[in-house]
């Protein structure tokens, strides 16, 4: 995965919960690539806005697998999240991917909820994913996926140490970008800290971006969603970000 594969190929595949997946799959020649099951915001069913950084991660040589879920359910998506979690367990390899080498990733609420599952992993039936990624997102209120809020699920799991080698614990990874005003990057920073001195796994990675251009979109005012941008620095950004999951990707 040093250099970046040119022609990445998709589909959209239809879940059993009935909730549409799409499938970036890179150029043929990777073998069985890593998985990455990439989770986005909180807009109901936007899977298309993290079109643009699925694309440019698959081209890194990853499967990519983006699924629908909406946070507006009674639940607040947590059972469409799981469920997405639970198809890309089970059909990873199927679609080409690697199943023993699953990242978990997700952007704003997406990523709270991806750090979720690993914090506490009985809500997937222990699974933990090889790696998590989240993407410009805060961890002080409870999460999509648990429920719980990351920040006290951290205080009530363990003392300050031994918690890496209790669990053990899978590499967390956390993009912000410096200029986002909807969660600034202060939110990353406390939850980095807080894993670290807990002795968890974790890195930081800081894109001079806003919350839109760390997954190589722009906000529409008129849509009120993110679309696509052809911004420099912004794709610059979202190719620093797609870089930071394919690093994740080969940390095991």
């Amino acid at each position: 995965m040093t250099a970046a594969s040119p022609a990445p190929s998709a589909e959209t595949v239809t879940m059993p919960h009935g909730k549409s997946l799409d499938v970036h799959r890179p150029a043929p020649g990777a073998g069985r690539p890593p998985v990455v099951l990439l989770w986005h915001g909180v807009g109901p069913d936007e899977r298309d806005v993290m079109r643009p950084l699925a694309e440019a991660v698959a081209r890194e040589g990853l499967l990519v697998l983006v699924p629908d879920w909406r946070s507006d359910e009674p639940d607040g998506g947590r059972a469409q999240l799981l469920a997405s979690l639970e198809f890309a367990r089970a059909r990873a390899a199927e679609l080409g991917g690697d199943p023993e080498r699953l990242v978990l990733a997700g952007w704003s609420a997406g990523g709270s909820a991806a750090v979720g599952v690993a914090l506490r992993p009985e809500v997937a039936a222990g699974h933990r994913p090889m790696a998590v990624v989240s993407i410009a997102s805060r961890y002080d209120l409870p999460n999509r996926t648990t429920g719980t809020v990351p920040l006290a699920d951290l205080t009530d799991l363990t003392e300050a140490t031994g918690l890496a080698e209790a669990t053990p614990a899978p590499m967390i990874t956390l993009v912000h970008g410096t200029a986002d005003a909807l969660i600034p990057a202060a939110r990353s920073r406390e939850l980095r800290d807080a894993l670290a001195a807990r002795h968890w796994p974790v890195a930081l990675e800081e894109p001079v971006t806003d919350h839109a251009g760390v997954i190589m979109t722009e906000y529409d005012p008129a849509a009120g969603r993110c679309r696509s941008s052809e911004n420099p620095g912004v794709l610059a950004a979202g190719r620093a970000t797609a870089r930071a999951i394919a690093r994740a990707a080969e940390t095991q």
